[in-house]
């Protein structure tokens, strides 16, 4: 018998649809080296790179709600044949222009937005598009699976690829090498079986709800489902109060505090990507837990107290492992909610409550780095990563209370031994 984490790989549609997304996250991780060299390369600096930042994640956020509707109202299949094809062509002009010496900044901002568009309908059909081509039974393995590979492709794999491209060539070179992905990753995914198509199908005369509708469909069964609900504000919440000081003031603990250098903060954040791959992979491998939600809320919740001394650490050594420990604690409760959405949401509104998900898991970050440098000049360091620390926990009790977490588990359970199709519950 398979290992627990590879039994997904038995059915042939995953095969096919997650060698496109290991192609296609790899070039994502290429693009964050590319389009960083390609406006040096263009005189950029700080300012323009932040316009192509800026408007990857207007694209991301825009769209991402956009995307779940549609991932609930056509088929999955065409909608990441169409995220692909998208891709190339972006890829494949931004090559173009690069290697024949004309690209200019707007050409780069403009498809740093589409990246990010194009991912805000990728995800949300991935998502949605997993219950109809895997048995209850295997989700875990495939999220766990997806959560392993996300961080060594993107944050480790395509940019080492990306960065050695154009240190011996050009940046457009590696953008290049982007569209090849994009056009691999097409290929596969148009062998992917047409039944996995959109579920739902009107009656003769029936008409389709319409977007709007959708949407508020989506929000109102949110706001009526315990679990969900309250999973989702602890999300907000605990990102609000971590991912700032993670992203803006880590540099500053590394340099300031241990002496480390740019290489010492890479080995940091590489640590943090190796804990969340670790993690997802050891939950993969493994049962669903039977106090799912319990085991959820309280990997997430204590993960983030290794923060906590990361401001009074004095090895570099020290500050790896408390980030391999909150990255790993993070993976492990990402497979299991991503598992829940699909195994507990009704299949017809999948991609817009994954959607909503990520829209609002997404939507403080931008608040919380903003906060974080400000904050940082005139409260010790010490102080805002015991905040950061201890914040999550504090939540993760009260949601686990609010929500009723215990007795909700307990009246749903999901036997994670089961090989075949269940009702979602709610």
């Amino acid at each position: 018998m398979a290992p627990r984490a590879l039994r997904p790989f038995a059915h042939r549609d995953y095969r096919i649809l997650i060698a496109a997304l290991v192609v296609s996250v790899f070039s994502h991780g290429m693009w964050a080296v590319a389009m960083v060299y390609q406006v040096k390369r263009l005189g950029g600096g700080p300012v323009q790179l932040s316009f192509v930042a800026t408007a990857t994640s207007i694209g991301l956020l825009g769209f991402v709600l956009v995307g779940g509707i549609a991932a609930d109202r056509i088929s999955c299949r065409r909608i990441i044949i169409t995220v692909e094809a998208t891709s190339l062509a972006v890829m494949a002009a931004v090559a173009t222009l690069a290697l024949t010496g004309v690209i200019e900044l707007w050409h780069l901002v403009v498809a740093g937005f589409l990246v990010g568009a194009g991912a805000a309908f990728f995800f949300p059909a991935y998502s949605a598009l997993l219950p109809r081509i895997l048995p209850p039974g295997d989700l875990l393995a495939a999220n766990g699976m997806e959560g392993t590979l996300r961080p060594v492709l993107q944050q480790a794999a395509g940019p080492a690829a990306a960065g050695m491209i154009v240190a011996a060539l050009t940046p457009a070179y590696a953008i290049a090498g982007m569209a090849l992905c994009h056009l691999v990753a097409l290929s596969v995914l148009r062998t992917i079986s047409h039944s996995t198509a959109y579920d739902v199908h009107l009656e003769p005369g029936e008409v389709r709800p319409s977007a709007l509708a959708d949407l508020r469909e989506g929000i109102s069964y949110t706001l009526r489902t315990p679990w969900l609900l309250w999973t989702l504000l602890f999300a907000v919440l605990s990102v609000l109060s971590f991912i700032g000081p993670i992203e803006v003031l880590l540099p500053f603990v590394v340099g300031g505090q241990l002496g480390g250098d740019a290489q010492a903060f890479g080995f940091m954040l590489a640590a943090f990507g190796i804990g969340s791959a670790a993690g997802s992979l050891f939950t993969a491998s493994r049962p669903l837990p039977r106090r799912y939600l319990t085991w959820m809320v309280a990997v997430w919740a204590l993960g983030t107290l290794p923060l906590a001394a990361v401001g009074i650490v004095t090895g570099l050594w020290q500050l790896a492992l408390a980030l391999f420990v909150v990255g790993a604690t993070g993976g492990m409760g990402q497979v299991i909610w991503g598992t829940l959405l699909q195994r507990r949401v009704p299949r017809r509104m999948l991609g817009r409550i994954s959607s909503l998900d990520f829209f609002v898991s997404l939507a403080l970050m931008p608040v919380s780095m903003a906060l974080a440098g400000p904050i940082g000049e005139v409260v010790p360091l010490w102080l805002v990563f015991v905040v950061a620390g201890v914040v999550s926990p504090v939540i993760g009790v009260i949601v686990w209370l609010a929500g009723r977490m215990a007795q909700d588990e307990i009246a749903h359970p999901l036997d994670a031994k089961s090989t075949t199709p269940l009702r979602p519950t709610p």
